[in-house]
C-alpha cells in the first residue's frame, strides 16, 4: 500500500491584500503539514506553484522552507509546469527550486524519428510508481505536443501509471470555463491507472473508458477573483490524497476552505437610477452578517438613468468593512448605463466617449498640479489610457513590461525629473 497527494493551482503570490496574502500561504502551509500528517509516499503538483514566473521573493522564501521541511521528511514533491510557472526571457522560481532539488520535474521527451513525441518514465524510488506528464504552455503550444504525442509505447507500459497533465478537457469543461482552451480526452493515452490533472479551478472527477480516474483538485485557494466567486457559490477548495492498495484505489478530498468563510452577493439594479440603485445596494448589504468575512459583491444590470461610476465601490467597500468585513472584491463587469448605451447609438465611438466621461468627472478630483486639472488633465488622463493598452511584445517578459509601461507613464505624467 501507498498513498500520494495531488494539488494543483496553488498559485503562491497572486494575492497582494494582506488578508488574502496571509490566506493564500497559510492554506499552502496547511497543505503540506496535512500531507506529512498523512505519511504520503510522494506529492504532486500538476502545475502553477507559482502565480507569476519571478514571483516576489518573500513569497519564495517562505514556500522553498516549506519544501526543505517537506524533504526532510523524505517526500519527494514531483510537479509538471502550469501556464504561470514560465518566465518567457529567463529561467523562473521553479527552474531554480528543481535545481536546489527541492522538487522534481517529471516532463521528459524528446522528438522522435517518425515526427512524435516521445515520454519518459520517471520511477517514484520507493513506491515504483510510474510518473509521466506534460508542461503547459501559453497560446497553445502544448496542444501540439498532445496532438504529436506517441500514446501507444505509454500505453503499453506495465506497472502503475499516473498522468499529469495541465490543460482543459473537452469533456470535463466546466460551462463558466467555455471559453478556456481545451483538447480532447483521446489526446491522451489510455489505461493510466490515475490521471492528474490541473489549470481547471474547479474539482473534478470524472472517467470515460480507457480513463478512469480523471482528477482535478481545483485551487487550494482563489488564484482570481473569480475563484472567490466560486467558492461562495459552494466550490470547496483543498487537495487529494489518494490512497492504493493492491489494486484498489481510494480518493479523499482534504477541505482546506469552504464556502463558509465568503459572503457572496449579487444585486440586480436593472431599471433604477444610480442614486437610487446606490441607496437599496447599501441597504441591502446593511443586512450581511459580514463580520471576520470576506465579501464578494456582484452588481449588474442596466441602469435607466446616471453613470456606472456613480455607484461609488470605494463607498461600498468602507460601509462593509466598517461592519466587520475583512475583504471585499466587487465585480461591476455586468453593470450597464442606459444613456452611455444611447450616446454608443448615436454613433459616439469609444474614444469620444471616453473624452467626454472624463470631462463629467475631471472636476471630482482634487489636485494642485495645473496639468492634471481642467482639459490639460482630460488630455493627460486619455494619453496614459492609450499608453497603459499597449500590449506585451513578443518574448517579453511580464518585469520588462512594466518596467516600460512606468517609464511611459513617468514621460507622459512629465514626473521623470521630479523623480530624478
Amino acid at each position: 500500500m501507498f498513498k500520494f497527494a495531488h494539488l494543483a493551482d496553488i498559485h503562491l503570490g497572486a494575492n497582494h491584500h494582506p488578508v488574502l496574502e496571509a490566506l493564500e500561504t497559510q492554506l499552502f502551509m496547511d497543505a503540506m503539514d496535512k500531507c506529512i500528517e498523512a505519511n504520503v509516499d510522494f506529492i504532486l503538483i500538476c502545475g502553477d506553484l507559482f502565480h507569476i514566473g519571478i514571483p516576489d521573493m518573500t513569497v519564495v522564501k517562505r514556500c522553498a522552507q516549506k519544501l526543505n521541511e517537506i524533504q526532510q521528511h523524505g517526500i519527494p514533491i514531483y510537479v509538471i509546469f502550469g501556464s504561470h510557472d514560465y518566465n518567457p526571457n529567463t529561467d523562473s522560481i521553479v527552474n531554480v527550486l528543481e535545481s536546489a532539488g527541492l522538487i522534481h520535474n517529471i516532463v521528459q521527451g524528446k522528438a522522435l524519428d517518425n515526427g512524435k513525441i516521445g515520454l519518459k518514465f520517471v520511477v517514484d524510488p520507493k513506491t515504483g510508481v510510474k510518473l509521466v506528464g506534460i508542461n503547459a504552455r501559453k497560446g497553445g503550444v502544448d496542444r501540439m505536443y498532445y496532438e504529436r504525442l506517441d500514446r501507444e509505447r505509454l500505453q503499453n507500459e506495465a506497472g502503475f501509471k499516473i498522468f499529469c497533465l495541465h490543460i482543459g478537457l473537452s469533456e470535463f469543461k466546466p460551462p463558466h470555463m467555455a471559453a478556456m482552451d481545451t483538447i480532447p480526452i483521446s489526446y491522451l493515452p489510455k489505461e493510466f491507472d490515475y490521471y492528474a490533472g490541473g489549470h481547471i479551478h474547479q474539482r473534478i472527477e470524472e472517467k470515460l473508458p480507457g480513463y478512469d480516474r480523471v482528477v482535478f483538485p481545483g485551487p487550494i485557494f482563489a488564484g482570481y477573483p473569480r475563484d472567490l466567486e466560486q467558492t461562495a457559490k459552494g466550490e470547496i477548495r483543498g487537495f487529494y490524497i489518494v490512497s492504493v492498495n493492491d489494486q484498489d484505489v481510494f480518493l479523499n478530498f482534504v477541505e482546506l476552505f469552504s464556502p463558509q468563510a465568503i459572503v457572496y452577493c449579487e444585486i440586480d439594479v436593472s431599471g433604477q437610477n444610480a442614486t437610487t440603485a446606490l441607496s437599496r445596494i447599501e441597504a441591502q448589504l446593511q443586512q450581511l452578517e459580514v463580520t471576520n468575512k470576506i465579501v464578494v459583491l456582484k452588481i449588474r444590470g442596466e441602469l435607466a438613468g446616471g453613470k456606472t461610476s456613480e455607484i461609488k465601490t470605494w463607498q461600498l467597500k468602507n460601509s462593509l468593512s466598517a461592519n466587520g468585513a475583512v475583504f471585499v472584491d466587487i465585480n461591476k463587469h455586468g453593470l450597464s448605463s442606459r444613456e452611455f448605451d444611447a450616446k454608443k447609438r448615436a454613433g459616439e465611438d469609444i474614444p469620444t466617449i471616453e473624452m467626454n466621461l472624463l470631462r463629467e468627472n475631471i472636476g471630482a478630483v482634487t489636485v494642485s498640479i495645473k496639468q492634471l486639472q481642467g482639459e490639460h488633465g482630460v488630455k493627460t488622463a486619455q494619453t496614459l489610457l492609450n499608453v497603459l493598452r499597449v500590449d506585451v511584445k513578443a518574448n517579453e517578459s511580464k518585469r520588462d513590461y512594466v518596467t516600460r509601461m512606468i517609464d511611459e507613464a513617468l514621460t507622459t505624467l512629465k514626473l521623470r525629473e521630479v523623480l530624478s
